[in-house]
């Protein structure tokens, strides 16, 4: 039986990575492999138990967690609408247009608050793409550290809350415990903070130390270059820039730390004011509520698919004792706890090269979580970790999204080559920053006093 259960998720992963819908698969191959045991092999497995499915997705459209998933998706979407992006760019450039990387600096921070604002990585990379790239270019910044500075910072959302990522991470988690403690959304909020903020340090430090040895890479913007753009009404657009974004990051962040608010209820707060402030910049149409809605119906719609089929896939894979296999497996093997998180880390990230961070959440997430209970793992600590690996999936060639992002949306001259090479130092500052918080777990318990 527990056979059946390994050679069903061989099979679901072998027919995505051969590009197979994943919703589809995931649903469809689980239910024909367990009507197929019910004909043919009825004592592994019975109607009755195919039958639990009913209350399972019940239960998945009930969640009150996932309810904050749409709110999120509106939020960041019609943000990208409000024009707050291309006002951050600019009072940014001209903050730091002096410094040699200074514009390369901007996007990193102006990616850092975007992804405290909408946790949306494309429209995070498509926008600062089509503001950012073209004028680093023409001020002769070298095409590699232009694009790797984009597209590694709009994959900043996945890790800086509010993040989409962190609500499913942490609701999978949470699903597969089997009694164990629950990973509350909330407390892996305030745990991925500081990770992604020394993250945002990383990238910066690097920038400057790089632009800084090769000269010639990222110039600083003239002196008169700054007069032009420091014209009237410098001051007050400084603050329009900076005051709304974080009107926004203290109203959804602040209300879940202080424990007013549940995240679920600060995704409602954070939707309603990303409208706001689309009205305040004079943006807010019903055209643009119109396209903001049908795109947060499909997104969502295909988040939730993809969910219903692992619901599927995790409910077939336990009922064949798939999971106490794979615990006995292990525990059988003389793998130490950290052995095995090792093993799970170079999975997730290899995984992370052919197949979106959804599916990892939905198909390994599931499986790996009943070990690492048996090993008695901090599941805040783990899930933070998984969190950091899944953002280089966003960036690791051929089909990080970030690159394809990117690329749609790039002048001619830049080669896909290019933006692969970019891209490197990045990977390489995530997977550094992923063995300090594996060396050092202190880093994501100092923004609530845990130990």
């Amino acid at each position: 039986m527990e056979l059946l259960a390994i050679i069903l998720f061989i099979t679901i992963f072998v027919l995505i990575l051969r590009g197979y819908p994943v919703a589809f698969t995931l649903g469809g191959v689980s239910t024909l492999f367990a009507l197929g045991i019910i004909v043919f092999a009825p004592d592994y497995l019975s109607f009755s138990d195919f039958r639990l499915l009913v209350s399972r997705y019940m239960g998945q459209m009930n969640n009150y967690v996932l309810m904050a998933v749409p709110l999120f998706i509106y939020m960041g979407i019609m943000l990208e609408k409000s024009g707050l992006a291309e006002g951050l760019l600019e009072t940014m450039a001209l903050l730091f247009g002096k410094l040699k990387g200074g514009l390369a600096i901007s996007v990193v921070l102006v990616g850092a608050l975007l992804a405290a604002s909408t946790g949306i990585v494309g429209a995070t990379v498509v926008t600062m793409g089509l503001i950012s790239l073209p004028t680093m270019l023409k001020r002769g910044y070298d095409i590699p550290l232009a694009t790797g500075t984009i597209a590694s910072s709009g994959t900043l959302g996945i890790i800086i809350p509010p993040s989409i990522m962190l609500v499913l991470l942490a609701d999978t988690i949470n699903s597969s415990n089997r009694g164990a403690s629950a990973v509350d959304v909330g407390t892996m909020f305030a745990a991925a903070l500081l990770p992604g903020m020394l993250l945002v340090l990383a990238y910066i430090v690097y920038i400057l130390i790089y632009s800084n040895i090769r000269k010639d890479v990222a110039p600083p913007m003239t002196d008169e270059e700054i007069e032009v753009f420091r014209g009237e009404g410098f001051v007050k657009r400084v603050i329009e820039a900076f005051v709304l974004p974080f009107v926004l990051i203290i109203a959804v962040l602040g209300s879940i730390f202080a424990g007013i608010a549940s995240p679920t209820e600060a995704a409602a707060v954070g939707a309603l004011g990303a409208t706001l402030l689309t009205l305040i910049q004079r943006k807010f149409s019903y055209a643009i509520l119109k396209e903001v809605m049908e795109e947060t119906t499909h997104i969502t719609a295909m988040v939730f698919m993809i969910l219903l089929g692992a619901t599927t896939f995790t409910l077939i894979f336990r009922e064949l004792g798939g999971d106490d296999y794979l615990v006995e497996l292990i525990t059988q093997s003389n793998l130490s706890p950290m052995m095995f998180l090792g093993l799970v880390m170079v999975v997730i990230f290899i995984a992370g090269f052919f197949i979106d961070f959804i599916e990892i959440i939905f198909i390994i997430v599931p499986v790996v979580t009943p070990i690492f209970n048996a090993f008695e793992m901090d599941m805040l600590w783990v899930g933070i970790l998984i969190a950091m690996n899944l953002q280089t999936s966003f960036l690791t060639p051929p089909f990080g999204f970030s690159l394809f992002y990117l690329k749609g949306v790039a002048p001619p001259e830049v080669s896909t080559q290019q933006i692969y090479k970019g891209i490197v130092p990045f990977i390489a500052i995530q997977l550094i920053f992923i063995a300090v918080v594996v060396a050092y777990p202190e880093f994501i318990y100092m923004l609530f006093g845990k130990s």
